[in-house]
């Protein structure tokens, strides 16, 4: 049996027609920049999210860089995140000549420690990030009001977090911006590249949509400089037929990880929901040692694994000249050597998931 860890041609058949017909509206209307495609999925993407406004743009690196230009983030102003995610995060610090400034994480959920995260707060930090991983919300309440207490600008790097929840709250409401990606395999993610920003706030939102299109208001123009982040029709037409599935598929990704919770050897350790999150499982972990003979292991049985993220980012050739350490956040050293991402689409079989765990168990208990 062959079991990808992700399975977008399954995804994709499973509403061919749907996705087809879209693209086709797309291409009779020559609609391709802007417009009423990209206009109607920001209104059903921010009724989906809850909040007041949502703004399309070209992924979700972009996406996180608006944030921090709304911010007002400038050189020298420290930005809290955590080490253990995508580039794409701190890349955009340094974008806007900030100072990257890295929290250790808690072992159980991978999620920022909170504790650790007051506790690095000084008068140069002007914003956090805080980035919800594999899918999970860290408690956002507490963080909201760490960062009202400090006049701190509160970023949610929410891009693997589509629907997830904190107290039945999605991300961008705890937040002053939420950033999202689209990519292909995402929870909810388009084919080719994509982003978008939420926002509760009405002078936020415009100062996004004006950055993310040139700083123009009319054709020719430009209130001030922007980039050409926009979001295209043909990923913002298929996004709005995906968006009406995303409650169905992510009941179905949770239902696997509830499969795995129940099934997995209780030697093998894992990523936990925390008491008040939604999980939305864009990946589910596991923390196995030894991890790469596992990997071999279930490579070798057809089953394909992960591994997020496999060197921190303090340990990153592209910041060796920051000057951080070896063992200086060690909760994130010691998951990025234990950690497996196990297949958990939606549309896995039963078969597949009873595969998996079989040979888990069976490697384990070898």
């Amino acid at each position: 049996m062959n079991i990808p860890l992700v399975d977008l041609k399954a995804n994709y058949l499973s509403i061919k027609n749907e996705i087809d017909s879209a693209i086709q509206d797309v291409l009779n209307s020559s609609s391709f920049i802007m417009g009423p495609f990209v206009k109607r999925f920001e209104e059903n993407f921010a009724r989906f999210c809850q909040v007041k406004h949502a703004v399309g743009c070209a992924n979700g690196t972009a996406a996180v860089h608006l944030a921090l230009l709304v911010a007002g983030v400038k050189n020298g102003d420290e930005v809290l995140t955590v080490p253990n995610t995508f580039i794409a995060t701190t890349e955009c610090i340094s974008y806007v000549g900030g100072k990257i400034k890295f929290v250790d994480v808690a072992p159980q959920t991978a999620l920022i420690n909170i504790d650790a995260l007051e506790k690095a707060i000084t008068k140069k930090t002007k914003a956090l990030i805080v980035v919800d991983l594999y899918g999970q919300m860290p408690d956002m309440q507490r963080i909201r009001e760490i960062a009202i207490k400090h006049d701190l600008f509160l970023i949610e790097d929410a891009a693997q977090a589509h629907a997830a929840e904190w107290n039945g709250h999605q991300p961008g409401y705890y937040g002053d911006i939420a950033c999202f990606s689209f990519f292909p395999a995402k929870n909810l993610g388009c084919y080719g590249d994509g982003g978008a920003v939420t926002t509760n706030y009405d002078e936020l939102a415009e100062k996004l949509r004006l950055l993310m299109n040139h700083g123009r208001t009319t054709k020719y123009e430009h209130t001030i400089e922007g980039y050409n982040y926009r979001l295209d029709a043909l990923q913002a037409a298929i996004l709005d037929v995906k968006l009406t599935h995303l409650l169905k598929w992510t009941d179905l990704r949770r239902e696997h990880a509830r499969f795995y919770d129940r099934n997995l050897p209780s030697n093998v350790g894992r990523i936990i929901e925390a008491k008040g999150a939604k999980h939305v499982y864009y990946m589910y972990e596991i923390r196995v040692k030894p991890r790469d003979e596992l990997i071999a292991y279930l490579k070798q049985q057809g089953i394909e694994c992960g591994i997020h993220y496999p060197l921190p980012l303090h340990l990153q050739p592209a910041y060796a000249s920051l000057g951080f350490r070896k063992g200086q956040f060690p909760v994130s050293e010691q998951l990025a050597q234990e950690i497996i991402s196990i297949p958990i689409y939606p549309e896995l079989s039963s078969e597949q998931r009873d595969c998996i765990v079989d040979h888990i168990k069976k490697f384990v208990h070898k």
